[in-house]
């Protein structure tokens, strides 16, 4: 599910580039977290009625506690996402999009060092994983000599904004139902956007109808299904092990590039996919495997 995520949002780049076009950044996100929100709710009435659901497992007072606890996660999570969505969105348009991919990114280094502090042990395995993708998404994203302007500078905020995302949810997804968490996350997100909108931009209906195309598939794809997925799939893995596979987004988002775009892969990027697949599946392999000894 984390894999899928990494997919969707990796092409929501290509849907977020063009949806600039035509609306600012608050507008687009007021839309697409609206939209996000909006679908989930059929979503969690059709989970929540089925008689083999989980859901229908539990007590009256579990059902509450989880309600509780799942607006809860979702507010929390809401104010997150709308703080780190808005600081890409105005870093990407001041930047270029290879160093804002890789310093995206660099969420797969802040999560291990973030969750020292929450006392989480981590795997040298994961530690390893870690450097190994990073030097991936270097030569994956960064084409021209590295410097650190305004719009990096955003960016950077926006990944340690986002690897704060990763551990919220590590705490709330195993207390609360993972669709109610998105669904509620989304609205806040969104009603904190539309606050900015109203106040920093002048939206208008024909530039929201223009991008209607990018904002469905923000809105439907990266919010409902792959932010859901993330929330849902991230109760019971590691938080770390979850900032690696979403990192893949990267390489999804260039793959989308030169499959929808037609920009072509150089050697050398190409050889930063390679290696950023590798951390993947060296994460997965369990150290006491990796290091047994005889």
């Amino acid at each position: 599910m984390l894999l899928l995520a990494a997919l969707v949002w990796g092409v929501a780049f290509v849907a977020q580039s063009e949806g600039l076009n035509y609306v600012g950044a608050f507008t687009f996100n007021t839309c697409r977290f609206i939209l996000g929100g909006a679908v989930l709710i059929p979503c969690i009435y059709f989970l929540h009625g089925r008689k083999d659901s989980a859901w229908q497992t539990l007590s009256e007072k579990e059902k509450k506690e989880q309600t509780r606890m799942g607006i809860i996660g979702g507010i929390c999570c809401g104010c997150i996402l709308c703080l780190a969505s808005c600081l890409q969105q105005f870093g990407i348009a001041q930047t270029t999009v290879g160093k804002a991919g890789f310093i995206t990114t660099l969420y797969i280094i802040i999560v291990p060092f973030m969750g020292l502090f929450l006392k989480k042990k981590i795997g040298i395995n994961i530690w390893i994983s870690a450097v190994i993708a990073a030097v991936g998404m270097y030569f994956l994203c960064i084409t021209e000599s590295f410097s650190i302007g305004a719009g990096d500078r955003l960016v950077l905020m926006c990944s340690v904004v986002f690897s704060v995302h990763i551990l919220v949810i590590d705490h709330f997804s195993p207390k609360a139902d993972g669709v109610v968490i998105s669904c509620v996350q989304f609205f806040t997100a969104g009603v904190i956007a539309s606050v900015l909108m109203l106040l920093f931009e002048h939206p208008s209906m024909s530039a929201v109808i223009a991008a209607a195309a990018p904002i469905l598939y923000a809105g439907v794809m990266s919010c409902g299904v792959g932010y859901t997925l993330q929330v849902v799939a991230q109760n019971g893995v590691d938080p770390t092990v979850a900032s690696l596979l979403l990192s893949l987004e990267s390489v999804f988002s260039v793959l989308a590039g030169w499959m929808l775009l037609g920009q072509k892969l150089s050697g050398r990027e190409l050889f930063g996919c390679v290696l950023v697949f590798a951390a993947v599946l060296l994460v997965q392999i369990p150290t006491e495997k990796l290091f047994h000894t005889a």
